[in-house]
């Protein structure tokens, strides 16, 4: 599906904006966590679900209950309290590596330097390890640093091509950098929150349920694939 024009496509987004905001209401942002909370939560986050997720974090926590601990830690149950989430060995490995980069490079296990940088050195200093990518830089400013960031997951990934506003051809890195410039100022919170929420209950990967849609006539897919076919 063809992309708008920049002003064009500013403008669409908005109005999806606000067109969600209606429908779900506008999230507040909650007091900024441990940054390197953030920072773990979101390597876990990678390929799998939330519930997973949380259930990895969880057991990681009673395992280890401060993270200095894993420096020396057996890596076997790192991988263990890991598995509930999926690739265990990769993601412990991971987390590992970044707690030893912290300690050689603060002398310390913590992320609380970072809040002293702006947000292209943050980029900077953490998308050259392992296992960071944008969407993880991103989570880290929107929801540890309470910075103007736009984190692109799957859902989003979908549900802004279905729109419009992500051209076919982009994958979720992309993305991230394609959105910089669209995402309405002091609206990048709510509109991340809303399209997941809404990617996960209306416009599903399977089975998009386009009559109930409030961005329906906001939507290419609609007006190209689901409406035709209805009319047909």
């Amino acid at each position: 599906m063809k992309p708008f024009g920049l002003k064009q496509t500013k403008a669409k987004i908005k109005r999806i904006n606000a067109l969600l905001e209606r429908e779900y209401g506008i999230p507040k942002r909650r007091p900024t966590a441990d940054l390197l909370e953030v920072l773990i939560q979101t390597i876990l986050s990678q390929n799998t679900n939330d519930q997973n997720r949380d259930q990895a974090y969880r057991r990681l926590k009673n395992h280890f209950p401060r993270w200095e601990e894993m420096l020396n830690g057996d890596r076997r149950a790192i991988v263990e309290a890991l598995r509930p989430g999926g690739l265990a060995r990769q993601k412990a490995k991971r987390i590992v590596d970044i707690l030893r980069w912290l300690k050689k490079r603060q002398g310390k296990v913590s992320l609380a330097f970072l809040k002293r940088m702006d947000s292209e050195e943050v980029k900077e200093t953490l998308s050259s390890l392992k296992g960071v990518g944008p969407k993880t830089v991103a989570c880290l400013l929107l929801f540890g640093l309470g910075r103007e960031a736009f984190p692109i997951d799957t859902h989003i990934l979908r549900v802004g091509k279905c729109l419009g506003f992500i051209p076919d051809g982009i994958d979720a890195k992309g993305a991230h950098s394609w959105m910089v410039p669209l995402v309405p100022k002091g609206k990048a919170l709510p509109l991340h929150l809303n399209l997941i929420k809404h990617g996960r209950s209306v416009c599903k990967a399977k089975k998009p349920q386009c009559a109930d849609c409030v961005l329906k006539d906001e939507c290419l897919y609609f007006k190209v694939v689901a409406r035709p076919s209805v009319a047909a």
